[in-house]
């Protein structure tokens, strides 16, 4: 991958050099970092405070509740998951349905750890490892916000205009990869 970068970026001097633009791409170098970094630093703040929520809900007992909630659809997509696993994938599938992408990420990952202790097969991914994958993948969203704030930052007139689009989307996505899923765990097993 970082070859494929370097030569970009190599083609991009050579051809300002020939289209005497280098200045320009230059500037539009400087600029780029400069916009990167701030986003950075913007989704770093979101961050940090949605995974500061999500520990709090999970002090407060509330992880008990939502898994509770989706008892039903994590036992069907993850049979053989136990309690500690569910828990976070319970955290995760919310943070998910909320929109907040990056507080789903340690709860994530957190799963991901107890679905490792329990899979039997340590050198290859277990049904309920990939379907963890496949759910974070495609991850259904309510509320977009991680969208929604980049399209506020970019001073979008309608920010929330593509909340049914993401919507049909997700949903589309979601039900699709699951029975795909679904499907190939079944004939892996025949």
């Amino acid at each position: 991958m970082n070859y494929i970068w370097c030569g970009m970026i190599i083609i991009s001097i050579i051809v300002s050099v020939f289209n005497g633009t280098v200045s320009e791409t230059i500037n539009g170098a400087f600029e780029g970092a400069k916009s990167a970094v701030f986003t950075l630093l913007s989704f770093a703040g979101v961050m940090c405070f949605w995974t500061g929520i999500m520990k709090i809900a999970e002090k407060a007992g509330l992880s008990q509740k939502v898994e509770r909630l989706l008892k039903p659809v994590i036992s069907f997509l993850f049979p053989k998951a136990g309690s500690e696993a569910k828990k976070y994938i319970s955290m995760n599938m919310s943070a998910n349905l909320l929109g907040m992408g990056n507080a789903a990420t340690p709860m994530g990952i957190k799963a991901m750890e107890y679905l490792d202790k329990e899979n039997d097969r340590p050198l290859h991914a277990s049904d309920n490892m990939c379907m963890l994958v496949v759910l974070n993948t495609t991850s259904l969203q309510l509320i977009p916000t991680t969208i929604i704030a980049l399209r506020t930052a970019a001073n979008s007139s309608e920010p929330f205009s593509i909340i049914l689009p993401i919507w049909i989307s997700s949903l589309t996505a979601v039900i699709t990869a699951v029975f795909l899923a679904k499907l190939s765990f079944r004939r892996k097993k025949i």
